[in-house]
Order: structure tokens, then sequence, then C-alpha cells
């Protein structure tokens, strides 16, 4: 791991101990409720007998300690050389605009270091400053609580007004675009945020029950799969956000179950073609029809 576990919970909890311990003697309470506050739940069992003890010689009996300054903990060179890389993917300023220098290394990697492929290239505007704005206030009411009006461009080319309950963002690796899942909304549960052309918070009288949290649109599909080539691992991996089931069937011959959200339909038949002969829908039939729809259009389009 880049983040080695020196600068982990265990030991950020003990800085924290030591940081308390050199403005003032510590009693066995407060040390205990510190191992609460910034440690699992059982970490009170290693943590306290440890001090207690003396065993790593940081907190003496009489609750001192013989640190004379409180512990820093500074970042490693392979630490900020990761940060660094990190920070050059323009999507991280959709959450800040504070972003770490490090002018003292050069990034981990850079985006000519790798290739990403089987994506769509149409991607969300994350550098356009409208886009981060609209995307900075969605998340701010979905941690808060409250509601939009938003201002976003249909399928027709017009401009919808809508007012709606933001519950979370969803973010679609292959499409390589975030998605807004709301309620209280006639036009839909999901909208891509690259549609939104504005948005702010609702302040109108507003009946709570139109906020009322619908049930997810959820289906199952299943297919069986051979397993030629790594199929299944490529699958399991192509399809690891998804709820699933795997099943051996007999010699190379899986079943796999999926469970999707309504919305996401068309790209999962997409998905699930891509594999070609490897896969085998067998339920449901809409499903299954679905599949025969888009071979025959994909057939046609070869006249």
């Amino acid at each position: 791991m880049i983040f080695s576990e020196l600068y982990g919970t265990y030991y950020n909890t003990v800085a924290k101990i030591l940081k308390s311990a050199v403005d003032h003697p510590l009693q066995k309470n407060e040390i205990n409720r510190i191992i609460s506050e910034e440690a699992f739940a059982e970490s009170i069992l290693n943590i306290a007998p440890a001090i207690e003890e003396e065993r790593w010689q940081l907190i003496l009996k009489d609750g001192t300690t013989p640190l004379k300054n409180p512990p820093s903990m500074p970042l490693t060179t392979l630490q900020k050389r990761w940060l660094k890389a990190i920070s050059l993917d323009p999507r991280i300023r959709l959450f800040s605009d504070n972003l770490p220098d490090f002018s003292d290394v050069e990034p981990l990697f850079t985006k000519d270091d790798y290739c990403v492929f089987d994506n769509y290239a149409d991607g969300d505007p994350y550098e356009d400053e409208n886009y981060i704005k609209n995307f900075r206030l969605i998340l701010d009411a979905v941690r808060n609580k409250y509601p939009l009006m938003v201002n976003m461009i249909n399928r027709k080319g017009s401009i919808s007004h809508l007012a709606l309950m933001p519950r979370y963002l969803e973010y679609s690796e292959k499409d390589d675009k975030f998605r807004l899942i709301s309620s209280g909304c006639s036009y839909g549960e999901t909208i891509n945020l690259g549609r939104i052309v504005s948005c702010k918070p609702y302040d109108k009288p507003f009946n709570v029950s139109t906020f009322q949290l619908r049930g997810e649109r959820t289906a199952t599909v299943e297919f069986e799969l051979i397993n030629k080539r790594n199929a299944l691992e490529r699958v399991l991996l192509h399809f690891a956000h998804f709820e699933k089931e795997a099943e051996k069937i007999d010699g190379e011959r899986f079943l796999v179950k999926i469970t999707y959200n309504k919305d996401d339909e068309t790209e999962l038949v997409i998905r699930i073609l891509s594999f070609g002969p490897m896969i085998k829908v067998v339920s449901p039939q809409s499903f299954v029809n679905l599949i025969k729809e888009r071979l025959i259009n994909q057939k046609r389009c070869e006249r």
C-alpha cells in the first residue's frame, strides 16, 4: 500500500494520545476515550494495555510522556508522488480547489503511463467551471439533504425545470460520466450531470410527501458463461460494481446472476454483448428480447 500502516489508524490514535500527554498528564479514562473516538472498537484491547504496561515506553505510569514536543506525521516521498499524480486527474477539482502542490517531487504516474479502453470518449466536462459549480452544489445538497431546482437540457434539446431531492451521485467508468440519483421528480430518478445547465436550492414551500424515496427499480438477468480465455474472471471484473452471484454448472460452464438498476439496462445489454459467444442470456425473456432486438438492429446497419 502507498500509505504505510505507520501512518494508519493505530499510529494516528497514539499520536493524538501523545499530543495530549505533552500538554497535561493523562488519566486512564481519557486515554480510553481517545482510543474509542479515533480507533476501532477492539483497539482498546490492544492499545490501552500496551500503554499501561509501558511496552512502548511512550506514556509513563503518572500519565506524562518523555516527549518534549507533539509528534508530527510527515508524508513520505512516495506518498507525495502518489498524491501529486492523483491531483493531476481533472475530476479531483470537483471536490476542492485546494490541491497539494508538492513542487519538490515528480508525480508517481501521469496519463501518458496508462491506456484506458472500452469506454466512451464523450465524458463529462470536468474542467468546465459551470459543471464544477453544479457538482459541488449537488454534492452539498446530497450531504445536507435539501431540495434543488435544476435546469437541464432534455432529450428534445429544450430546457426542463425540475424540483427534486438529491439522493446520491454515482459515477460510470464506462461512460466517464456522473449521474444524479434523485426522488420527487416526474422526469425520472437518474439525470446525467452533463445535461444540467444550472441548479440552485429550492426555497419555495413544497409538499414533503413529494420527496418520499421511491424504491430502487431493480431487475436481474441470468446468463450461462463458458469459461474460455479467462471469461469468468473478465466477467467478474467487468461487472465488479454490480450485485452478482456465480454458480458452476459443470465443466467450464457457469450460471451468473446480476442485479442491476433498470436505468442501466441499455448499458448492461451492450456490456453483455461485448463478450460474444462466451455468454448466453437465459432469463428473463424480456432481457433475451432486448438482446435479439439489439442484434437485429446491428445486422440492419451492415446493409
